[in-house]
């Protein structure tokens, strides 16, 4: 009997610190969500190597389950109150969302392998280099690269003549990390 009552007290502590470990944070890891590519959403742990390698790591809520995916392999990365949107193999910070979307690149994809099979592909990944800001147009899958150069007729092509959307970027005088108020300008014309 007094053996009974040892193991049922072992078996309930392993299962008290179990139960424990599954709603702590593991180290290095957030609290996240992803979407893969057939549209199906997981939440669970997401550790952020975007910029180190342009991928992941996704462990399950029960803490069972571990997963790298690259960029391809999803269609968007919810970590904390951030949300990450993955186009040709690199994550993008999402600063405002919509019709046109604008971001800021988290990862560098050129030149990652990927496989169909046994065949090796090449990522091509997407222009620029981590910390660059985009517009992305989402009716057309067009990416443009948003810099000193291509500030003026980036933003006069993706806002097409809506003139509030394109004082407020000329009133950003050029600082690019603030076109984000002017994409949510566009964006608001038609809920007037």
């Amino acid at each position: 009997m007094k053996i009974f009552k040892a193991l049922s007290v072992a078996l309930f502590s392993i299962l008290f610190i179990k139960a424990t470990a599954q709603t702590e944070i593991p180290k290095g890891y957030s609290k996240g969500k992803i979407v893969l590519q057939d549209n199906s959403s997981q939440s669970g742990y997401i550790k952020d190597n975007m910029k180190k390698d342009a991928t992941i790591n996704f462990l399950d809520e029960k803490g069972d389950k571990k997963n790298k995916y690259s960029g391809n392999d999803l269609v968007s990365v919810e970590i904390n109150d951030s949300k990450f949107t993955c186009i040709k193999g690199d994550f993008f910070k999402v600063i405002c969302n919509g019709e046109l979307c604008f971001l800021q690149k988290s990862s560098d994809a050129s030149g990652n392998v990927t496989y169909n099979g046994s065949e090796a592909i090449y990522v091509g990944g997407t222009p620029g280099k981590i910390g660059d800001y985009f517009i992305y147009d989402s009716r057309n899958n067009e990416l443009k690269l948003v810099s000193n150069k291509t500030f003026e007729t980036v933003t006069a092509s993706a806002f097409a003549g809506y003139a509030p959307a394109i004082e407020k970027a000329k009133a950003t005088q050029g600082n690019i990390a603030q076109l984000g108020e002017a994409v949510a300008i566009y964006n608001s014309r038609n809920s007037k």
